[in-house]
């Protein structure tokens, strides 16, 4: 948990370089008169509630399990991801309701050399933070850094494509594109935020592990089959879950039913040890079954075997 309590950093990071594109976004936007660059600049308002959120979801998650939480607090990760995505899907819907207006009514444009100078600024700044924040939240698993991090890389890319819109209305005069761009700009954002709300509703819906970790798990626990011969041990009812930065295995081990509860509890603390030390942040639960007992095999499990 000492890990997850050190990600707020990242969320810190994140609120800074948020307020400081607002600031400089909306002096593009009040400098040019263009509503691509006002769309640019809500999103960055969006960044910087989004971050808040992600901060206090962090605090959360790094509480230790009690009593009410026996499993810990990651969960709430999955929320601020799912929050965020709705609040992208709300910046979409205001941005393209703001451009359809001024495409119906196009208005000049000025100062935008400036304007763009300062809109590339704040890009830099929102690529830079976009990706040490997506980096530390992959490397760390944390769904909230993950979301935070997506978010501002794509308030890099609604940049650029504003930057070349309002570029292309200096040079060719044509008033409507800086609102077909802002257009293109909440479509792109819809598309995101979309993305965003299915992933952490995955996530609540206790979405088993990846793929590559199910193949781990189950290419560790044949290796232990195969140093019992005989077929002295048996795995069977494999259930896999994420929960924000933990992984969880659930699994029955079957052993001679002659053996002493010693010699099955070696098998399990030896599985155990396996599988937490091949697999970060995974809680294991092993339940032993003698393996000549025909109940051993009616429970009716959505897992696997081997």
């Amino acid at each position: 948990m000492e890990v997850r309590g050190s990600l707020t950093k990242w969320a810190w990071l994140s609120i800074a370089a948020a307020v400081l594109t607002i600031g400089l976004k909306l002096a593009a936007y009040l400098l040019t008169g263009s509503v691509g660059l006002l769309s640019d600049a809500l999103e960055s308002v969006v960044n910087l509630v989004a971050a808040i959120i992600a901060l206090v979801a962090l605090r959360i998650a790094s509480l230790p399990p009690d009593r009410s939480h026996p499993y810990g607090h990651g969960k709430v990760e999955y929320f601020s991801a799912g929050a965020e995505g709705v609040m992208i899907l709300v910046a979409a819907a205001m941005i393209i309701w703001s451009a359809v207006g001024r495409l119906l009514n196009p208005e000049p444009l000025e100062d935008l050399g400036i304007g763009l100078a300062i809109t590339a600024v704040a890009t830099a700044v929102n690529l830079a933070v976009g990706l040490a924040v997506l980096r530390a939240g992959r490397h760390h698993r944390s769904m909230a850094l993950i979301a935070d991090g997506k978010h501002l890389l794509t308030d890099v890319w609604t940049s650029v494509g504003v930057i070349i819109g309002v570029g292309l209305v200096a040079l060719t005069g044509w008033l409507p594109l800086d609102a077909l761009v802002a257009i293109a700009v909440g479509l792109n954002i819809l598309w995101t935020g979309s993305g965003l709300v299915r992933r952490s509703t995955q996530g609540l819906m206790d979405h088993a592990m990846p793929h590559a970790e199910e193949v781990l798990v189950s290419e560790i626990l044949r290796q232990v089959t195969e140093e019992y011969p005989d077929g002295q041990v048996h795995f069977h009812a494999i259930q896999t879950r994420e929960s924000g930065r933990e992984r969880f295995v659930s699994l029955h081990v079957l052993v001679p039913g002659a053996w002493t509860v010693a010699q099955g509890h070696d098998v399990l603390e030896l599985v155990e040890d396996r599988l937490r030390s091949a697999i970060p942040d995974l809680l294991v639960h092993t339940h032993l079954e003698p393996i000549d007992d025909p109940r051993s095999y009616e429970e009716d499990t959505a897992g696997f075997d081997i």
